[in-house]
Protein backbone atom coordinates (compact mmCIF):
# COMPACT_ATOMS: atom_id res chain seq x y z
CA UNK A 1 0.00 0.00 0.00
CA UNK A 2 1.17 3.52 -0.75
CA UNK A 3 -1.88 5.61 0.08
CA UNK A 4 -0.20 7.42 2.95
CA UNK A 5 -1.18 10.88 4.15
CA UNK A 6 -0.75 13.33 1.29
CA UNK A 7 -0.36 16.17 3.78
CA UNK A 8 2.42 14.58 5.81
CA UNK A 9 4.07 13.21 2.66
CA UNK A 10 4.32 16.78 1.36
CA UNK A 11 6.43 17.88 4.33
CA UNK A 12 10.16 18.20 3.68
CA UNK A 13 12.68 16.76 6.12
CA UNK A 14 14.49 19.38 8.20
CA UNK A 15 17.66 20.14 6.23
CA UNK A 16 19.60 21.10 9.35
CA UNK A 17 18.82 17.76 10.99
CA UNK A 18 19.58 15.91 7.74
CA UNK A 19 23.02 17.54 7.45
CA UNK A 20 23.76 16.83 11.11
CA UNK A 21 22.81 13.17 10.60
CA UNK A 22 25.07 12.90 7.54
CA UNK A 23 27.99 14.46 9.41
CA UNK A 24 27.56 11.98 12.27
CA UNK A 25 27.56 9.13 9.74
CA UNK A 26 30.81 10.36 8.18
CA UNK A 27 32.40 10.75 11.59
CA UNK A 28 31.38 7.18 12.45
CA UNK A 29 33.22 6.10 9.31
CA UNK A 30 36.36 7.71 10.67
CA UNK A 31 36.28 10.90 8.57
CA UNK A 32 37.69 14.07 10.13
CA UNK A 33 34.52 16.11 9.62
CA UNK A 34 33.97 19.61 10.94
CA UNK A 35 30.27 20.31 11.34
CA UNK A 36 28.98 23.87 11.46
CA UNK A 37 25.37 22.86 10.84
CA UNK A 38 23.74 22.38 14.24
CA UNK A 39 22.03 25.21 16.11
CA UNK A 40 23.27 23.93 19.42
CA UNK A 41 25.56 25.62 21.96
CA UNK A 42 28.69 23.56 22.58
CA UNK A 43 28.70 24.55 26.24
CA UNK A 44 27.48 22.14 28.92
CA UNK A 45 24.21 22.78 30.69
CA UNK A 46 25.11 24.81 33.84
CA UNK A 47 25.68 22.70 36.94
CA UNK A 48 22.92 24.26 39.03
CA UNK A 49 20.39 23.28 36.36
CA UNK A 50 21.65 19.69 36.18
CA UNK A 51 21.56 19.50 39.98
CA UNK A 52 17.92 20.62 39.96
CA UNK A 53 17.10 17.77 37.58
CA UNK A 54 18.95 15.25 39.75
CA UNK A 55 17.08 16.51 42.80
CA UNK A 56 13.78 16.15 40.94
CA UNK A 57 14.60 12.52 40.20
CA UNK A 58 15.63 11.83 43.78
CA UNK A 59 12.46 13.52 45.01
CA UNK A 60 10.41 11.29 42.68
CA UNK A 61 9.22 14.25 40.62
CA UNK A 62 8.82 11.80 37.75
CA UNK A 63 5.05 11.59 37.24
CA UNK A 64 2.73 13.42 34.88
CA UNK A 65 2.40 17.13 35.50
CA UNK A 66 -0.55 19.22 34.39
CA UNK A 67 -0.73 19.28 30.60
CA UNK A 68 0.09 23.00 30.50
CA UNK A 69 3.09 22.69 32.84
CA UNK A 70 3.53 22.46 36.57
CA UNK A 71 2.36 25.53 38.54
CA UNK A 72 5.73 26.67 39.91
CA UNK A 73 7.28 26.73 36.43
CA UNK A 74 4.31 28.59 34.98
CA UNK A 75 4.62 31.17 37.78
CA UNK A 76 8.34 31.56 36.98
CA UNK A 77 7.53 32.07 33.28
CA UNK A 78 4.92 34.73 34.13
CA UNK A 79 7.50 36.54 36.27
CA UNK A 80 10.19 36.22 33.58
CA UNK A 81 7.89 37.70 30.93
CA UNK A 82 6.98 40.57 33.27
CA UNK A 83 10.51 41.38 34.41
CA UNK A 84 12.44 40.89 31.18
CA UNK A 85 9.90 41.54 28.41
CA UNK A 86 7.31 43.92 29.90
CA UNK A 87 4.59 41.36 29.15
CA UNK A 88 1.71 40.95 31.60
CA UNK A 89 0.31 37.42 31.84
CA UNK A 90 -1.54 35.18 34.26
CA UNK A 91 -1.20 31.41 34.58
CA UNK A 92 -4.05 30.90 32.09
CA UNK A 93 -1.96 32.65 29.42
CA UNK A 94 0.96 30.20 29.53
CA UNK A 95 1.64 26.83 27.90
CA UNK A 96 4.83 24.80 28.43
CA UNK A 97 5.69 22.51 25.53
CA UNK A 98 8.44 20.22 24.24
CA UNK A 99 10.66 23.02 22.96
CA UNK A 100 9.95 26.35 21.27
CA UNK A 101 9.47 24.49 17.97
CA UNK A 102 6.58 22.58 19.53
CA UNK A 103 5.16 25.84 20.89
CA UNK A 104 5.07 27.42 17.43
CA UNK A 105 3.50 24.31 15.91
CA UNK A 106 0.78 24.28 18.59
CA UNK A 107 0.02 27.94 17.95
CA UNK A 108 -0.21 27.64 14.16
CA UNK A 109 -2.53 24.66 14.50
CA UNK A 110 -4.66 26.61 16.97
CA UNK A 111 -4.87 29.73 14.80
CA UNK A 112 -5.11 28.62 11.18
CA UNK A 113 -7.90 27.41 8.93
CA UNK A 114 -7.42 26.04 5.39
CA UNK A 115 -6.55 28.87 3.03
CA UNK A 116 -5.38 31.30 5.70
CA UNK A 117 -2.12 33.11 4.98
CA UNK A 118 0.84 33.26 7.33
CA UNK A 119 3.53 35.84 6.63
CA UNK A 120 7.21 35.49 7.49
CA UNK A 121 10.42 36.69 5.97
CA UNK A 122 13.11 34.98 3.98
CA UNK A 123 15.68 33.95 5.17
CA UNK A 124 13.47 32.00 7.57
CA UNK A 125 13.92 29.15 10.00
CA UNK A 126 13.53 25.87 8.09
CA UNK A 127 10.44 24.67 9.98
CA UNK A 128 8.19 27.71 9.44
CA UNK A 129 6.88 26.80 5.96
CA UNK A 130 6.45 23.12 6.83
CA UNK A 131 4.49 23.96 9.99
CA UNK A 132 2.26 26.34 8.02
CA UNK A 133 1.69 23.57 5.49
CA UNK A 134 0.67 21.15 8.25
CA UNK A 135 -1.82 23.72 9.50
CA UNK A 136 -3.28 23.72 5.94
CA UNK A 137 -2.50 27.41 5.60
CA UNK A 138 -0.40 29.15 2.94
CA UNK A 139 3.00 30.76 3.43
CA UNK A 140 3.51 34.33 2.23
CA UNK A 141 7.23 35.01 2.21
CA UNK A 142 8.82 38.46 2.19
CA UNK A 143 12.33 38.50 0.76
CA UNK A 144 14.95 40.28 2.87
CA UNK A 145 18.33 39.80 1.24
CA UNK A 146 21.92 40.52 2.17
CA UNK A 147 21.68 44.08 0.82
CA UNK A 148 19.17 45.00 3.56
CA UNK A 149 20.89 43.05 6.33
CA UNK A 150 18.19 40.39 6.21
CA UNK A 151 15.47 42.65 7.65
CA UNK A 152 12.13 43.51 6.07
CA UNK A 153 10.75 47.04 5.78
CA UNK A 154 7.31 48.36 6.78
CA UNK A 155 6.54 48.89 3.07
CA UNK A 156 7.28 45.23 2.31
CA UNK A 157 5.06 44.11 5.18
CA UNK A 158 2.21 46.37 4.09
CA UNK A 159 2.41 45.00 0.54
CA UNK A 160 2.25 41.39 1.76
CA UNK A 161 -0.98 41.84 3.73
CA UNK A 162 -4.22 40.55 2.22
CA UNK A 163 -7.73 39.81 3.42
CA UNK A 164 -6.57 36.22 4.04
CA UNK A 165 -3.66 37.13 6.34
CA UNK A 166 -4.18 35.32 9.63
CA UNK A 167 -0.78 35.60 11.30
CA UNK A 168 2.79 36.80 11.06
CA UNK A 169 5.78 34.90 12.42
CA UNK A 170 8.36 37.40 13.65
CA UNK A 171 11.82 36.23 14.70
CA UNK A 172 14.48 38.36 16.36
CA UNK A 173 17.33 37.61 16.93
CA UNK A 174 17.13 35.55 13.77
CA UNK A 175 17.93 32.00 12.86
CA UNK A 176 19.56 31.68 10.31
CA UNK A 177 20.99 35.18 9.87
CA UNK A 178 21.73 36.54 13.34
CA UNK A 179 19.91 39.73 12.34
CA UNK A 180 18.43 41.75 15.21
CA UNK A 181 15.56 44.21 14.86
CA UNK A 182 16.00 47.19 17.15
CA UNK A 183 13.13 48.88 18.98
CA UNK A 184 12.73 51.62 16.36
CA UNK A 185 12.47 49.07 13.54
CA UNK A 186 9.96 46.96 15.48
CA UNK A 187 7.79 49.99 16.25
CA UNK A 188 7.76 50.88 12.54
CA UNK A 189 6.58 47.37 11.62
CA UNK A 190 4.03 47.50 14.43
CA UNK A 191 2.45 50.63 12.97
CA UNK A 192 1.57 48.64 9.85
CA UNK A 193 -0.31 46.12 12.01
CA UNK A 194 -1.90 48.62 14.37
CA UNK A 195 -5.52 48.36 13.27
CA UNK A 196 -5.33 44.96 11.59
CA UNK A 197 -6.99 41.80 12.88
CA UNK A 198 -3.78 39.81 12.49
CA UNK A 199 -1.99 37.65 15.05
CA UNK A 200 1.74 37.83 15.66
CA UNK A 201 3.76 34.80 16.73
CA UNK A 202 6.97 36.29 18.12
CA UNK A 203 9.82 33.76 18.16
CA UNK A 204 12.28 35.08 20.75
CA UNK A 205 14.31 31.96 21.54
CA UNK A 206 17.65 33.75 20.98
CA UNK A 207 16.79 36.86 23.02
CA UNK A 208 19.73 36.54 25.44
CA UNK A 209 22.40 36.03 22.77
CA UNK A 210 23.08 39.61 21.67
CA UNK A 211 26.23 41.54 20.80
CA UNK A 212 27.50 45.10 20.39
CA UNK A 213 25.14 46.62 22.94
CA UNK A 214 21.98 45.44 21.20
CA UNK A 215 18.92 45.18 23.44
CA UNK A 216 16.02 42.81 22.97
CA UNK A 217 12.57 44.37 22.54
CA UNK A 218 9.42 42.23 22.56
CA UNK A 219 6.83 43.27 20.01
CA UNK A 220 4.09 42.01 22.35
CA UNK A 221 4.97 44.77 24.83
CA UNK A 222 3.49 47.35 22.44
CA UNK A 223 0.14 48.20 24.01
CA UNK A 224 -2.02 48.00 20.89
CA UNK A 225 -0.52 44.63 19.88
CA UNK A 226 -0.45 42.87 23.25
CA UNK A 227 -3.77 41.06 22.77
CA UNK A 228 -2.80 39.86 19.29
CA UNK A 229 0.76 38.71 20.04
CA UNK A 230 1.79 35.29 21.30
CA UNK A 231 5.38 35.31 22.54
CA UNK A 232 7.41 32.11 22.25
CA UNK A 233 10.62 31.37 24.13
CA UNK A 234 12.42 28.49 25.82
CA UNK A 235 15.56 27.39 27.61
CA UNK A 236 17.35 25.55 24.78
CA UNK A 237 19.69 28.26 23.49
CA UNK A 238 20.40 30.65 26.36
CA UNK A 239 20.92 27.91 28.94
CA UNK A 240 22.54 25.28 26.65
CA UNK A 241 19.57 22.97 27.22
CA UNK A 242 18.71 21.83 23.68
CA UNK A 243 18.15 18.20 24.65
CA UNK A 244 15.94 19.01 27.62
CA UNK A 245 13.15 20.12 25.25
CA UNK A 246 11.36 22.90 27.11
CA UNK A 247 9.70 25.79 25.32
CA UNK A 248 6.82 28.01 26.34
CA UNK A 249 4.31 30.45 24.94
CA UNK A 250 2.43 33.39 26.44
CA UNK A 251 -0.61 34.97 24.87
CA UNK A 252 -4.37 35.32 24.76
CA UNK A 253 -6.10 32.86 27.08
CA UNK A 254 -8.42 31.76 24.26
CA UNK A 255 -5.53 30.89 21.94
CA UNK A 256 -3.54 29.23 24.70
CA UNK A 257 -6.60 27.17 25.64
CA UNK A 258 -6.83 25.80 22.09
CA UNK A 259 -3.10 25.08 22.02
CA UNK A 260 -3.40 23.31 25.37
CA UNK A 261 -6.24 21.18 24.02
CA UNK A 262 -4.15 20.18 21.01
CA UNK A 263 -1.16 19.34 23.17
CA UNK A 264 -3.31 17.23 25.51
CA UNK A 265 -4.00 14.88 22.60
CA UNK A 266 -0.50 14.85 21.08
CA UNK A 267 2.33 14.93 23.60
CA UNK A 268 0.57 15.84 26.84
CA UNK A 269 2.90 17.51 29.36
CA UNK A 270 6.58 18.15 28.77
CA UNK A 271 9.02 16.03 30.78
CA UNK A 272 8.58 16.64 34.50
CA UNK A 273 12.33 16.41 35.13
CA UNK A 274 13.07 18.90 32.34
CA UNK A 275 10.45 21.25 33.76
CA UNK A 276 12.20 21.16 37.14
CA UNK A 277 15.48 21.98 35.40
CA UNK A 278 13.83 24.83 33.46
CA UNK A 279 12.45 26.24 36.71
CA UNK A 280 16.00 26.43 38.09
CA UNK A 281 17.20 28.05 34.85
CA UNK A 282 14.59 30.81 35.08
CA UNK A 283 14.78 31.49 38.81
CA UNK A 284 18.45 31.23 39.73
CA UNK A 285 21.10 33.70 38.59
CA UNK A 286 23.74 32.36 36.25
CA UNK A 287 27.08 33.85 35.28
CA UNK A 288 27.39 31.08 32.69
CA UNK A 289 25.11 32.93 30.25
CA UNK A 290 27.29 36.04 30.31
CA UNK A 291 30.41 33.94 29.74
CA UNK A 292 28.75 32.00 26.93
CA UNK A 293 27.70 35.17 25.10
CA UNK A 294 31.22 36.56 25.53
CA UNK A 295 32.64 33.45 23.87
CA UNK A 296 30.08 33.62 21.08
CA UNK A 297 31.06 37.22 20.33
CA UNK A 298 34.73 36.29 20.16
CA UNK A 299 33.88 33.58 17.65
CA UNK A 300 31.53 35.87 15.73
CA UNK A 301 34.23 38.50 15.35
CA UNK A 302 36.70 35.94 14.04
CA UNK A 303 34.36 34.26 11.58
CA UNK A 304 32.95 37.55 10.25
CA UNK A 305 36.38 39.05 9.63
CA UNK A 306 37.77 35.84 8.13
CA UNK A 307 34.88 35.22 5.75
CA UNK A 308 34.92 38.75 4.39
CA UNK A 309 38.59 38.32 3.48
CA UNK A 310 37.67 35.52 1.06
CA UNK A 311 37.19 36.74 -2.48
CA UNK A 312 33.53 36.85 -3.51
CA UNK A 313 31.92 36.18 -0.14
CA UNK A 314 29.48 38.73 1.29
CA UNK A 315 28.78 38.32 5.00
CA UNK A 316 26.76 40.90 6.97
CA UNK A 317 27.63 41.34 10.64
CA UNK A 318 25.25 39.26 12.79
CA UNK A 319 24.13 41.06 15.94
CA UNK A 320 22.74 38.04 17.75
CA UNK A 321 22.26 34.24 17.88
CA UNK A 322 25.26 32.15 16.79
CA UNK A 323 25.11 31.94 13.00
CA UNK A 324 26.58 33.66 10.00
CA UNK A 325 24.53 33.56 6.82
CA UNK A 326 26.68 34.58 3.90
CA UNK A 327 26.32 35.00 0.15
CA UNK A 328 28.40 32.55 -1.89
CA UNK A 329 26.73 33.08 -5.29
CA UNK A 330 30.02 34.44 -6.66
CA UNK A 331 31.14 30.81 -6.94
CA UNK A 332 28.11 29.60 -8.90
CA UNK A 333 29.24 28.46 -12.34
CA UNK A 334 32.77 27.73 -11.16
CA UNK A 335 34.12 24.19 -11.21
CA UNK A 336 37.01 21.90 -10.35
CA UNK A 337 37.80 18.38 -11.55
CA UNK A 338 34.54 18.28 -13.46
CA UNK A 339 32.40 19.25 -10.45
CA UNK A 340 30.39 22.44 -11.04
CA UNK A 341 28.89 24.70 -8.39
CA UNK A 342 25.37 25.68 -9.43
CA UNK A 343 23.52 26.48 -6.19
CA UNK A 344 23.82 26.46 -2.40
CA UNK A 345 23.30 22.70 -2.22
CA UNK A 346 26.10 21.86 -4.66
CA UNK A 347 28.31 24.41 -2.87
CA UNK A 348 27.79 22.63 0.46
CA UNK A 349 28.24 19.20 -1.11
CA UNK A 350 31.54 20.35 -2.59
CA UNK A 351 32.87 21.53 0.78
CA UNK A 352 31.70 18.36 2.51
CA UNK A 353 33.24 16.04 -0.07
CA UNK A 354 36.46 17.97 -0.64
CA UNK A 355 37.31 19.25 2.83
CA UNK A 356 34.83 17.50 5.15
CA UNK A 357 33.20 20.78 6.19
CA UNK A 358 29.47 20.65 6.96
CA UNK A 359 27.37 23.76 6.26
CA UNK A 360 23.63 24.12 5.62
CA UNK A 361 22.58 25.27 2.12
CA UNK A 362 20.66 28.51 2.06
CA UNK A 363 17.80 27.14 -0.04
CA UNK A 364 16.57 25.43 3.14
CA UNK A 365 16.06 28.93 4.60
CA UNK A 366 14.56 30.46 1.48
CA UNK A 367 17.71 32.05 0.03
CA UNK A 368 19.64 29.89 -2.44
CA UNK A 369 22.48 32.41 -2.78
CA UNK A 370 23.67 31.80 0.77
CA UNK A 371 24.82 29.18 3.27
CA UNK A 372 24.44 29.05 7.04
CA UNK A 373 27.40 28.42 9.30
CA UNK A 374 26.98 27.96 13.04
CA UNK A 375 29.76 29.18 15.33
CA UNK A 376 28.46 27.24 18.32
CA UNK A 377 31.76 25.39 18.42
CA UNK A 378 35.33 26.03 19.56
CA UNK A 379 37.51 28.78 18.11
CA UNK A 380 40.05 26.14 17.10
CA UNK A 381 37.39 24.34 15.07
CA UNK A 382 36.41 27.61 13.42
CA UNK A 383 40.02 28.34 12.48
CA UNK A 384 40.43 24.86 11.02
CA UNK A 385 37.12 25.20 9.19
CA UNK A 386 38.00 28.57 7.67
CA UNK A 387 41.32 27.18 6.52
CA UNK A 388 39.58 24.29 4.80
CA UNK A 389 36.92 26.52 3.23
CA UNK A 390 39.55 28.94 1.93
CA UNK A 391 41.52 26.07 0.41
CA UNK A 392 38.47 24.54 -1.26
CA UNK A 393 37.29 27.86 -2.75
CA UNK A 394 40.76 28.73 -4.01
CA UNK A 395 40.69 25.55 -6.12
CA UNK A 396 37.56 26.63 -8.00
CA UNK A 397 37.99 28.27 -11.38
Amino acid sequence: MSNYSELVSSVEESKTLAITSLVKKLKAEGKNVLSFSAGEPDFPTPGYIKNAAIKAINDNFTKYTANEGYPQLIKAIVEKFSKENNLSFKAENILVSDGAKHSIYNLLMALCNPGDEVIFQSPYWVSYPEMVKLAKANSVIIDAGVEQDYKITPAQLEKALTSKTKAIIFNTPSNPTGAVYNKKEILALAEVLKDKNIYIISDEIYEKILFDGEEHFSIGSIDYLKDKTITVNGVSKAFAMTGWRIGYAGGSADIIRLARNLQSHSTSNASSISQAAAYAALTESSKEITEMVKKFKERRDFIYESLNKINGIKCPLPKGAFYVFYDVSYYYGKQVNGYKITDSNSFCNYLLNEQFVGLVPGFAFGNDNCVRMSYACSLDELKDGLSRITKALAALS
